[in-house]
């Protein structure tokens, strides 16, 4: 653990963005044009000034890495590479941090900070490429007590491999957006045939998903023990599922119209860096993996995870806790299968873990799995639930806290309307 370090700069102590996280995103507003930003508590922090000021002097940057901070996402800032983007966010607690040697002159504060309630908070990057994996155990026992074996639940290949998918990029889209009910296929039992009409079995996947940064050739793989050097940092990531399409769709080749209509990321991207505090061992793997998938060390994290579910008109209510460290294949395990046989690597692309499911019924994941396929209401106060309704509001929300230590996300927020006409 580094030592403690405390900020001149005032913060609830129950605020995600502490000294110790400094995570990255995009903001603007009607008198600044996009640009990469930091974050303390409440006030984001204005890079591009910070540059311009000569803040970011002597730590390897050269004059033209400063032009990356005036962009309207983090793509070339993470294409800078770990070495300069660790070092901007080292300069930027050790000049908000109360003891250090380096001092800001107060009469550029009101230009590099920025109360974060006076600024939009945008969609922190492009996704390049965009892969779902499958990582929970919980998860994939659950879905397959329900739709395949109850005895055994596992396909014979999930204890051997991180299964995963390629998804849609394009329609990955930030915090705080509203996304439409998705049309398609769905097969009625009643008339043993498929009907085309508006999904009514619409989910949420409580998922993280982390972030690439630089890039590979083709047919050049990843070492499970260099994976790492390729992870930027993580976001919260809602896989929004359609099941009823979903269902009828996924054979053969796995999901499409069921998953590609929009996925939703959190707005700050938390560095791998800010997460050390929280490492952990993840579950036992058995039976062993292939020497390639073989890890030393702990490579999971003890994140809490948090699903509530607001109604129009009424109080968010709280429906699902679960925590990232339940991961049963890490994050280097998914992004060394990922290029063992070849795939390249693109900056800014997004990972994603798939659904991070718990133990027991309060941590599940999904209204899937909440409701259990549709069988049982998830009921809060205010209203009950089997899958997702016109007007709902989904508010993710991710952190993880050690000892006077806090780091978290803030919230991954979506709202669904009605299917277009």
């Amino acid at each position: 653990m580094e030592k403690k370090i405390k900020s001149w700069l005032d913060y609830s102590p129950d605020s995600d963005f502490s000294i110790y996280n400094i995570p990255f995103g995009i903001i603007e507003n009607k008198s600044i044009s996009p640009r990469v930003a930091s974050r303390i508590g409440d006030v984001a922090i204005d890079l591009k000034t910070l540059a311009e000021l000569g803040y970011l002097e002597g730590i390897g940057l050269r004059k033209t890495d400063s032009e990356c901070f005036d962009r309207n996402t983090l793509n070339d800032f993470i294409g800078l590479g770990k070495t300069k983007t660790n070092a901007v966010r080292n300069r930027i607690i050790s000049l908000f941090s109360e003891d250090n040697d380096l001092k800001v002159n107060q009469n550029h504060l009101q230009r590099m900070l920025i109360p974060v309630s006076e600024v939009n908070v945008l969609c922190p990057v492009r996704p390049t490429d965009y892969t779902d994996f499958y990582s929970s155990i919980e998860h994939a026992t659950n879905v397959g007590k329900m739709f395949r074996d109850k005895d055994n639940p596992l396909l014979p290949n999930w204890r051997h491999l991180p299964v995963g998918y390629h998804g849609r990029s394009s329609s990955i889209v930030g915090s705080g957006a509203e996304i439409y009910r998705p049309k398609g296929q769905i097969f009625d039992n009643t008339i043993n045939s498929p009907v085309f009409s508006p999904s009514k079995k619409l989910d949420f996947e409580l998922e993280m998903a982390f972030i690439t940064t630089g890039t590979t050739c083709l047919g050049d793989s990843v070492p499970v023990d260099k994976a790492e050097d390729y992870i930027f940092g993580f976001v919260i990531f809602n896989d929004l599922s359609a099941r009823d399409i979903q269902q009828w769709e996924y054979v053969p080749l796995g999901p499409f119209l069921g998953k590609n209509f929009g996925s939703v990321i959190s707005n700050w991207v938390v560095t791998l860096e800010a997460l050390e505090p929280f490492r952990t061992s993840g579950p036992e793997q058995n039976p062993k993996v292939l020497p390639y998938l073989q890890t030393d060390g702990k490579k999971n994290f003890d994140v809490h995870l948090e699903v509530c579910l607001q109604a129009e008109q009424t109080q968010a209510h709280l429906i699902c806790r679960s925590n990232m460290k339940y991961l049963y294949w890490n994050v280097c395990q998914q992004l060394a299968h990922q290029t063992v046989n070849g795939c390249n690597l693109n900056n800014a692309g997004i990972y994603a873990s798939g659904t991070i499911s718990g133990p027991d019924e309060h941590s599940f994941g999904s209204m899937l799995e909440l409701s259990w396929n549709g069988t049982k209401a998830v009921k809060t106060p205010e209203f009950e639930r089997f899958f997702i309704e016109d007007n709902d509001t989904i508010i993710m929300k991710a952190y993880a806290i050690q000892d006077e230590i806090r780091v978290g996300f803030g919230e991954c927020v979506v709202k669904i309307l009605p299917a277009k006409s």
